[in-house]
């Protein structure tokens, strides 16, 4: 993973130390910055895979850095995940809005982000924890597989309906993502089928009935995504 760049921008020094510590400890490449400012310059400088960036900093906040790495040119598949110990929906909202990836809360635990790191670098093909299995996809606890249609939490197999497994099955694909209403419609029900507004809300309360409320969050006025 040596040829995988990670910048970390936050102004709390502690932070910086540990995430640092642990993200050398699995082999990326890591580097700092301690503000907004520096993380523009440092982005543009190193071309980060994937950048791990506090929201709440004074003079430029995460968000804004977000909207001004975004906006420069070569910058769209630059992996962003913010990092804040708030955790209200607005938030949320708006550090999707501006291009976040992800959103990782504090306090933060070690092998947590770790998982969570390499489920956003799956997206780019560059981890592969499936070694080939493309149709298996484990995400903490949780194994889908798509050829047996399966689903196991641990060692208990779940039981699921078909539109259950076809939407778990998406979700589960890329944690982290935000599924929004309408791709969720035309994956799994497909744009030909005329289904109730009510019809996603409704597999989604069977689903966290059967697998538990933690995996799927809902994410107001935009749709679902898979969390572990």
């Amino acid at each position: 993973m040596d040829d995988i760049k990670i910048l970390v921008v936050d102004d709390e020094p502690d932070i910086l130390e540990i995430l640092s510590y642990n993200l050398r400890k699995e082999g990326y490449q890591v580097f700092t910055a301690n503000n907004g400012d520096e993380a523009v310059e440092k982005a543009a400088e190193i071309k980060p895979t994937l950048i791990i960036l506090d929201i709440m900093m004074p003079q430029m906040d995460g968000v804004e850095v977000c909207r001004t790495i975004r906006s420069k040119k070569g910058f769209d598949d630059v992996l962003i995940a913010f990092l804040t110990a708030r955790e209200e929906d607005y938030s949320q909202i708006a550090a999707l809005d501006v291009g976040g990836d992800d959103y990782i809360t504090k306090p933060i635990k070690p092998r947590v982000l770790m998982s969570r790191i390499k489920a956003l670098l799956r997206r780019t093909g560059r981890v592969d924890d499936n070694d080939g299995k493309s149709h298996i996809v484990t995400a903490g606890n949780l194994t889908v597989d798509k050829e047996k249609v399966i689903v196991t939490r641990g060692d208990e197999k779940i039981e699921l309906a078909k539109k259950e497994f076809e939407l778990i099955s998406l979700l589960i694909s890329k944690p982290g993502k935000v599924f929004t209403r309408e791709e969720i419609f035309n994956k799994v029900w497909g744009t030909d089928v005329i289904v109730g507004n009510r019809t996603i809300d409704v597999h989604i309360r069977k689903l966290r009935e059967k697998l538990g409320d933690k995996y799927i969050k809902t994410i107001k006025g935009i749709g679902y995504r898979f969390e572990f």
